[in-house]
């Protein structure tokens, strides 16, 4: 038995291969993919159909297409035949069109499915027209066909049927108009929500009413005692949540609690929707959840964050909960998934209060490094003195150090006193170094005896850390420690004072950027580079002319990007950059073109460089000249991309072509 279903899995396999290698402009093709509408298999029928469309002759495609779908017996190539001809495009809009006054119904039916599917406006008036066929079946996909891509005929004809005699007409409109998203006046609607067999219909086209009447309606059918139409109530809800503004859902959240107070074991209801697979009924579950204030929830709802598409409206409905949601989140984050873990530390930012920083401290024990960070921010927003300790704590751990800092910055707005008493002793008691940074940021001139004394320190980290304290409290005494730390034995001391001496700026700090330039170690002339283009101190600017062409590439690519900075990017100072050995300089240089002296200098200096070596320097050229926008280079970009063999630089080069070509 095995091998015969393997036997014939192989046969179709090498059926619906054999479609694939069919070429569309052979003869015989036409005869070969119609053949194939007629496979048992659906993945034949469905190759055969695609083969169909890329026929050359698509009037004659359409015309054996529409005698397909007059085979009666021959379901499965009478459906392929009309997915074809939905694929056809204008060229079978006639032709199907023609169909509908066929005397067969299914014919007819098929005519208004692939009209639907062809979802061309212009038929629109024949669709609505087909809403009158004598044949039940075709008024109905009529009306789902109008629902796909109707207008304001179709949702005037749709409304119309709601009156229809028949349930499934009457079915139909309900849906179409839903699809349409076209709500007709809530009395219309309202008798329909009462009829069993359209009940869900109509409660689904409710969400898209005003809110108001039909919000309570939605809300009462949650205590209905059929999961189906619960659903569908909560979808509504969502549809007409979703687009309101914060001051209109706060009106329509009022309305729900209302009604949803009343209905027994609605919390339970709600609970299981939460946890269901559908994400409409998921979004309206988080409405009424939101509009129940049920703290319980709490847990359930930060769980729906595990569908990306419902995030802003978790975060939302867990800022409804009250300060007991919040309680209950913060004591079981460690029973929550990740996503939901995740969602609900970024809600508790927002939700804490000034009774929260035991519970923040205690789940800093044992959260993961994301979601402590978060945690760290939520002890900022607490705006309460408690938070102090653990903040200031927190700056030694270098991972949350930044984090830590800021949050800090917060608390030290509404409690300057305590705040500063608070890194003063972090200080005193040697916690961390980055206790200073703080200090000095906020601390003023009374912090500068504290700095002064720090300055002269036996542990380097503790000197480095006041100098460059001083410089953001007092730029005069900013200046003279920084001066003092540039002979400090200690090269992380004098890094310090280089980087304070660049934040002050100013021809003093210039002057001694000019020794640290010429320091015995690597990474205090490096930082110096930077300072001095951060500082902008014009007058060092020939010292960093020399280092362009210095044999470390990692102080000529600082250097050049300095000199841009300063706005000191000559001819002479590019043509050293580009001859180089260190390709990151001579792309430094690169980057650096569109601040050159004369935009011509610099196109000159990037056309030499569309033949070098590298593929990566030919790119950054490409793109230089496309910026620079010079249309007298585009012949030798042109003339680049004929020779170019690499993709990525190809690349570049098309892009340089089309902004010059103006394309």
């Amino acid at each position: 038995m095995g091998d015969t279903v393997q036997s014939l899995a192989g046969q179709e396999e090498a059926r619906y291969r054999a479609l694939q290698a069919v070429d569309p402009r052979a003869p015989g093709a036409l005869e070969t993919f119609t053949a194939g509408l007629h496979d048992e298999s659906w993945r034949v029928r469905h190759a055969a159909a695609e083969g169909l469309r890329r026929l050359p002759d698509p009037e004659g495609v359409t015309a054996r297409l529409i005698s397909v779908l007059g085979e009666r017996g021959a379901t499965g190539a009478r459906n392929a035949a009309a997915e074809a001809l939905a694929g056809m495009g204008e060229v079978a809009l006639r032709p199907v069109v023609d169909l509908l006054a066929h005397e067969d119904p299914d014919q007819r039916k098929l005519a208004v499915d692939i009209l639907g599917q062809l979802g061309r406006s212009e038929v629109e008036d024949v669709l609505v027209h087909a809403l009158s066929d004598g044949d039940l079946n075709v008024r109905v996909s009529a009306a789902e066909a109008l629902g796909r891509m109707g207008g304001d005929a179709a949702a005037r004809a749709l409304e119309g049927l709601l009156d229809a005699e028949t349930v499934l007409m009457r079915l139909a409109a309900l849906e179409g108009l839903a699809a349409l998203r076209r709500a007709p006046p809530v009395t219309r609607v309202m008798p329909l929500v009462e009829e069993p067999g359209l009940q869900r219909s109509a409660l689904r086209l409710l969400g898209w009413c005003s809110p108001g009447a039909s919000t309570v309606r939605i809300c009462r059918a949650l205590g209905s005692p059929v999961r189906s139409v619960r659903e569908a109530a909560l979808v509504a809800l969502g549809t007409q949540a979703a687009s309101l503004g914060p001051y209109e859902r706060g009106e329509l959240d009022a309305v729900a609690r209302g009604v949803l107070g009343r209905i027994p074991e609605v919390t339970q209801r709600v609970a299981q929707a939460l946890d269901g697979e559908d994400v409409q009924v998921r979004a309206g579950a988080l409405v009424a959840a939101g509009a129940l204030g049920e703290a319980s929830l709490a847990l359930a709802v930060a769980e729906v964050a595990r569908e990306d598409r419902l995030l802003r409206e978790v975060l939302f409905t867990l800022g409804q909960l009250g300060p007991e949601g919040r309680r209950l989140l913060l004591s079981n984050m460690g029973a929550l998934s990740l996503p939901a873990r995740t969602v609900a530390a970024e809600a508790l930012v927002l939700l804490v209060d000034a009774t929260s920083v035991p519970e923040l401290c205690a789940l800093l024990e044992w959260a993961e490094d994301d979601l402590r960070a978060v945690v760290v921010r939520a002890l900022g927003r607490t705006r309460s003195p408690e938070a102090l300790t653990p903040l200031v704590a927190l700056l030694a751990d270098p991972s949350l150090s930044g984090t830590a800092a800021r949050a800090l910055e917060q608390l030290i707005t509404v409690h300057p006193l305590a705040a500063l008493a608070a890194l003063e002793a972090a200080v005193e008691q040697r916690t961390t170094p980055a206790a200073v940074a703080v200090l000095g940021r906020w601390g003023g001139s009374q912090v500068l005896p504290l700095l002064r004394r720090l300055a002269r320190d036996e542990e380097a980290p503790w000197r480095a850390a006041a100098v460059e304290a001083a410089s953001r409290v007092d730029g005069r005494a900013g200046l003279e420690l920084a001066r003092g730390a540039l002979a400090d034995e200690s090269a992380t001391v004098r890094i310090a004072a280089v980087r304070a001496l660049g934040r002050m700026g100013g021809k003093e700090a210039g002057s001694f950027l000019g020794l640290a330039l010429n320091d015995e170690d690597r990474a205090v002339r490096l930082a110096a580079v930077e300072a001095v283009g951060v500082g902008g101190v014009t007058e060092r600017a020939q010292d960093l002319e020399v280092l362009v062409r210095h044999g470390d590439g990692a102080l000529a690519v600082l250097a050049v990007r300095a000199l841009a900075k300063l706005g000191q990017v000559g001819a002479g100072m590019l043509w050293d950059a580009l001859g180089h050995p260190d390709t990151e300089v001579v792309k430094a240089a690169l980057a650096a073109l569109t601040s050159a002296e004369g935009t011509a200098d610099g196109a000159a200096l990037a056309v030499s460089l569309l033949g070098h070596p590298r593929w990566d320097v030919r790119a950054a050229a490409a793109r230089v000249l496309g910026d620079l926008g010079r249309s007298e280079c585009l012949p030798s970009l042109q003339q680049a991309l004929a020779a170019e063999n690499d993709a990525l630089a190809r690349m570049a080069l098309v892009d340089a072509v089309a902004q010059l070509s103006g394309r």
